[in-house]
């Protein structure tokens, strides 16, 4: 019989007065008390967490299951959808005699439910298409994709400091290249050295990377349109926060452009979004799922910004957890940030795992009840071994937790059904079809004339553009007959935002050496 004082005590320390996610209940002796309740605050959410676990030992249905609180009590979130399972998200749940068993074990009055799901892809895909430009993605963000070391990278980033300096915007990859090989060009040779002695070889491996990176389908997802990161922060009219999965079943042969990506949203809106403090919830969560893919082979410098990108972001409301299966795969300065810990099941079947094993079990709190080096490998598929931050900000007992079920469907919906999805989406008609307006390709190749396809280097160098910066074109003022909601009308054309999105850049880059907007 379970100890229920102690499973009491534990729970004590979840106590809250404002709104939680209900993780689960206290496991004590192998037994599930009902009424001693695992919660993570909601006003907590902001100070980040990890989901860890091995393979099969339910990571994906805990953050399904935090998603949809989430979205419950009007937090929209971000997911990535690697294997497509979260899919069921937009579907109701199935009830069975295993769902009943478990809502029984975490007193949990389980019924099934729906949440409204927005699915994106990279470029073309099952989702609405999303895209960033070269210029705003950064030469930062840029070089992780490309597998570039530091010296690489430098020499990306003085390449990306003349083009910003020439007025030569780099919407998409054909537009980089076309700058790389002027300057790799007899006529671009001054000019690569003016820009800081960068050497030609280095650009010339720069030149082949971007060239593989086309090769590997990552030409489709830079250019225009541009993602806005405004549109995950959608609260329904039902005061149901959205959940937008980014759908990932083209992507699987380039896993880093997702995991890259994906920070890149967040660099954006850590750039964008307003400082509110501490707040009693967050506006956006943001699960970073295969988290390992953003840190493995990172320079410094990225790592860098990741650490203070993760630590400043939380007063402009943004709670981030990263999702992996060792603890170990995210660096020590990282994981100090994060507040919250939802540990399942680890193996140890080698050295290393057990040395992984050991650093692990040593991060949490003292227990009194568990012996947790060895629970982390005794846990069932649905537990874990959880500490959060509580109310007041400090760490509560290390709980042993049963975790509820999702409500929603824990199967995919499959292809066709998210593919119908997204094009009823109202983002459709302004991500559903790509742009390529006049950009640095198109305004270099009209000085010599140049007919090379877009989708291959140019057969000759071209000579620079010396044209000052030039001022973007002015959108036309609205007329005496337009009414209220001009402007709202305006912002849903493509082409307008866009432009609005891409204007007045000097360009100044942030945090991450991404374009800055003006708003």
């Amino acid at each position: 019989m379970a100890d229920q004082g102690a499973a009491a005590a534990i729970a004590a320390g979840y106590a809250t007065e404002a709104g939680a996610i209900e993780l689960g209940t206290v496991v004590v002796d192998g037994v599930a008390d009902p009424t001693a309740r695992v919660r993570l605050p909601f006003a907590t959410l902001n100070r980040h967490g990890l989901v860890a676990g091995a393979t099969g030992t339910g990571k994906t249905k805990t953050l399904q299951a935090m998603a949809e609180q989430c979205s419950a009590n009007g937090i929209p979130v971000l997911l990535a959808d690697i294997k497509g399972d979260l899919s069921g998200l937009a579907r109701p749940g199935e009830p069975s005699d295993r769902v009943a068993e478990r809502a029984a074990e975490t007193g949990d009055d389980w019924a099934p439910t729906a949440y409204p799901v927005q699915f994106l892809s990279l470029g073309p895909g099952i989702g609405v298409p999303v895209r960033a430009t070269i210029t705003a993605f950064g030469p930062i963000l840029l070089a992780k994709v490309l597998g570039l070391n530091a010296t690489q990278e430098s020499t990306l980033g003085l390449i990306f400091h003349w083009a910003d300096q020439q007025g030569l915007a780099l919407l998409d990859t054909k537009d980089l290249r076309s700058v790389i090989a002027h300057l790799l060009s007899d006529e671009g040779k001054a000019e690569l050295k003016g820009i800081g002695g960068v050497s030609a070889a280095t650009a010339g491996v720069i030149l082949r990377a971007l060239v593989n990176l086309e090769a590997r389908g990552g030409e489709q997802f830079f250019g225009e349109p541009e993602f806005d990161p405004a549109d995950l922060l959608v609260v329904k009219p039902d005061g149901r926060g959205r959940v937008t999965l980014l759908e990932l079943a083209d992507q699987q042969a380039d896993p880093t452009l997702y995991s890259t990506f994906l920070m890149w949203l967040l660099a954006e809106l850590f750039e964008d979004l307003p400082e509110v403090g501490d707040i009693g919830k967050p506006e956006l969560v943001f699960f970073f799922d295969e988290a390992h893919l953003l840190f493995t082979d990172a320079s410094k410098a990225f790592l860098d910004r990741i650490e203070q990108t993760v630590k400043l972001i939380r007063s402009k409301g943004v709670g981030v957890f990263f999702c992996t299966q060792q603890p170990t795969d995210v660096p020590n300065d990282v994981l100090s940030q994060l507040g919250a810990r939802v540990q399942h099941a680890l193996r140890a079947f080698t050295p290393d795992d057990q040395k992984a094993l050991t650093r692990t079990a040593r991060t949490y709190p003292r227990s009194e009840v568990y012996d947790i080096e060895e629970s982390l490998t005794t846990l069932g598929t649905g537990e874990a071994i959880v500490t959060v931050l509580s109310e007041r900000g400090a760490p509560t007992p290390v709980a042993w937790t049963r975790l509820r079920a999702p409500r929603s469907l824990m199967a995919a919906i499959g292809e066709p059904a998210v593919t119908e999805a997204a094009r009823a989406s109202p983002l459709w008609g302004r991500y559903g079809q790509g742009i390529d307006r006049e950009s640095a390709y198109e305004r270099l190749s009209a000085r010599t004339g140049a007919t090379s396809a877009p989708g291959t280097p140019p057969a000759e160098p071209v000579p620079p553009q010396q044209a000052p910066h030039e001022a973007p074109p002015q959108a036309p003022p609205p007329t005496e007959d337009e009414g209220p909601g001009f402007f709202e009308k305006a912002m849903a054309n493509p082409m307008v935002r866009s432009f609005l999105r891409s204007a007045g850049r000097e360009i100044s880059r942030g945090l991450f050496g991404t374009a800055r907007r003006r708003r």
